[in-house]
């Protein structure tokens, strides 16, 4: 009964708002509007940022890449162009990670992994990494209920005066028959609406070298071959359409979206034996617009989405079982978020988030379920200058349907969270900040209806999160530094009915585990500062360092209790150097992983060592009239190291892109 009412509640909470808003319409007016967040509250929240030429300066090709620049994050990634590259933020597990794109969530409710190698960085213009919400009140209350939440935002056309149209175009090419060429343009209809149309293709074969090399638990050599990779191909195109417009009383954006690719699937090198068989066909379509209407005191966020997925997955490999399968996956989003300020220093918001997701598969005595989310949440905001809090508490409903079976029981969950920032000093440079949240997620499609892919009898995990830091930034355009910015963060999560996943043989299909208790504590420290020596001349050196401790205390009759869970390494970290003078642009970075084990028992067969890599890029800008010229060459991993970041899938060697872009 609760679960039918609550869309009738909500609908009477909001009409009211609605009609006060109406009343102003005719009285408010809205110029011209580039920011879309307060800036007094953005530092609430701890939270990681690559925007711009930094953003672009990485040796990355793709989202995941950049993200390894960011602390108390792992990066899952089986190789190659094409390879599967998954997220993890403070070892809470990819399914506790939200990807919002362009301010609405990415979803996958088969098996919650979002293969963030799909996402270029050619049209993207920043990525942000918040740990627990981000540090605005008004937004989709599906938005509160992640762990932590990485935000990609493209890039928005900005015209100047008599400007009508940009162009932009790209090639790249480099190691292993890579060809990528992308363009991008931006049209101007009038002064209210302007849209964007970007397209990519990428072609490679994913051929590279490797060394295998094996040590048995006894410390003899086993293997010691050098090959190379195969069935890492891929073909892959990316369309996307981008609308923007204003209105006398708001803003509003719409989005469609087109993914196509053949991929191989490069599978685990296990006992000297190659495995090749796998390929995945995929084709992810989405349309979606957001709508922000400013009236008076009251803003409201109201967006939609619908998306289809659409995956081909063919195993031929002669050592297992062949397989042909075809899944669709459908989705339909909608949000209204709203936001009252009651004045300068207090505000209040609300928001309702309904979602069907449907999967559909041609395979013999398949359920095809159907899950119905509702998420209500509620939110308050106070900035009393120098201490400002936020609170927020979310209601996840949830309601699965299986034709022909007994479903699951439907879960009706809280969730609350709180933060707060206070500046001790004067001027406002260091600042101290805390949080405590609680999250919930259900168990994908794949986690609990398959028994050859997953576990049905799976429950539900949850997160405890606690967190305390202290910042210090400090910005000046006409001084010798002109940036400096330390941040610290300590952070104790305890996960209950952790849900792991590992690749069985298959990066496809994966074998899901509860394992119960998991106690994790770390440290997220970073460090940005930029100088400026000489005229034109700028250096900037940024670095982060994670430590992390993540056992499981399920059982202490278990093997592996106090045991590191997989993959999951003590200490990481990364250094990047990067200087510009007239155009020029030298950038260096260097990423360390700790080591691991591969598996629950911290034993010496499960060991997986530590790895590191050094990258460098050289680029130069010119300028000719109105037309804009950028050359770019990379060399990556430049002391060619031997590495895994999962057992078994080797990472390329010494590899070069080349890249040149034309914009007009």
């Amino acid at each position: 009964m609760t679960y039918r009412l609550l869309p009738s509640i909500v609908a009477l909470y909001f009409i009211p708002g609605m009609i006060e808003a109406e009343e102003q319409k005719d009285t408010t007016y809205l110029k011209e509007v580039l920011v879309t967040a307060r800036q007094s509250n953005r530092d609430i929240i701890p939270v990681q940022s690559l925007s711009g030429k930094e953003l672009h300066s990485l040796n990355s090709n793709s989202v995941a890449d950049a993200l390894r620049y960011f602390s108390g994050v792992q990066v899952k990634d089986y190789g190659g162009v094409g390879g599967i590259k998954t997220v993890n933020i403070r070892s809470m597990g990819t399914n506790h990670t939200g990807v919002v794109y362009d301010g609405i969530e990415l979803g996958n409710a088969q098996n919650g992994q979002i293969d963030l190698g799909q996402f270029s960085l050619d049209n993207m213009e920043s990525l942000l990494l918040y740990n627990g919400q981000k540090s605005e009140i008004l937004q989709p209350a599906k938005d509160f209920g992640s762990a932590g939440t990485i935000y990609m935002r493209t890039r928005t056309p900005v015209f100047n005066e008599g400007e009508a149209y940009h162009a932009r175009a790209t090639v790249r090419t480099g190691s292993f028959d890579l060809l990528n060429p992308s363009a991008l343009v931006e049209l101007r209809f009038s002064r209210r609406v302007s849209a964007s149309l970007s397209t990519e293709w990428i072609n490679s074969s994913g051929k590279y070298k490797f060394r295998y090399r094996r040590v048995n638990p006894a410390g003899e050599l086993a293997y010691d071959t050098t090959a190379v990779r195969q069935n890492g191909d891929i073909n892959a195109t990316r369309i996307e359409l981008n609308t923007y417009g204003s209105l006398q009383t708001g803003l509003w954006t719409f989005k469609a979206y087109n993914y196509n690719s053949e991929r191989g699937v490069p599978g685990a090198i296990v006992n000297n034996v190659w495995r090749r068989g796998e390929r995945i066909w995929d084709t992810n379509s989405f349309a979606q617009g957001r709508y922000t209407g400013f009236f008076g005191k009251f803003t409201t966020l109201n967006s939609f989405k619908y998306a289809s997925y659409r995956t081909h997955y063919v195993n031929n490999d002669d050592k297992q079982v062949k397989i042909d399968n075809l899944y669709n996956q459908k989705e339909i989003y909608f949000s209204s978020a709203n936001e009252y300020e009651i004045n300068d220093f207090w505000r209040l918001s609300a928001s309702y988030d309904f979602m069907w997701n449907t999967l559909d598969a041609d395979v013999y005595g398949f359920v095809k379920p159907d899950r119905f989310s509702q998420y209500l949440s509620a939110a308050t905001a106070f900035d009393l200058d120098r201490f400002k809090i936020q609170a927020s508490i979310l209601g996840t409903f949830v309601h699965d349907i299986i034709k022909g079976q007994q479903a699951p029981s439907d879960k009706h969950v809280f969730s609350p969270a709180i933060f707060a920032n206070g500046y001790p000093l004067t001027n406002k440079d260091f600042s101290v900040r805390a949080f405590y949240k609680k999250s919930f997620r259900m168990p994908t499609f794949n986690d609990l209806y398959y028994a050859d892919m997953g576990n049905s009898k799976l429950s539900p995990e949850t997160v405890s999160q606690y967190n305390v830091g202290i910042v210090y930034a400090r910005h000046s355009a006409t001084s010798f530094i002109t940036s400096a910015r330390l941040s610290a963060d300590v952070y104790y999560n305890k996960v209950k009915d952790k849900i792991v996943a590992y690749p069985k043989g298959q990066q496809f299909r994966w074998t899901m585990l509860n394992l119960g208790l998991v106690d994790i504590r770390g440290i997220d420290a970073t460090g940005l500062l930029t100088v400026n020596p000489a005229k034109d001349f700028y250096f900037t050196l940024r670095t982060q360092y994670t430590f992390q401790r993540a056992i499981d205390i399920t059982n202490p009759a278990d093997n592996y209790y106090k045991d590191q869970i997989p993959y999951i390494p003590r200490h990481s970290g990364s250094v990047v150097a990067n200087a510009q003078w007239r155009g020029w642009n030298l950038n260096y970075s260097w990423i360390y992983v700790g080591e691991r084990y591969n598996q629950q028992e911290n034993i010496r067969y499960n060991y997986t060592q530590p790895w590191y890599t050094s990258d460098l890029s050289l680029s130069k800008d010119f300028k000719f009239g109105t037309v804009g010229l950028r050359g770019l060459i990379e060399v990556n991993n430049l002391l060619s190291q031997d590495y895994d970041v999962i057992l078994n899938y080797p990472m390329p060697k010494r590899n070069y892109r080349f890249t040149l872009t034309v914009e007009i």
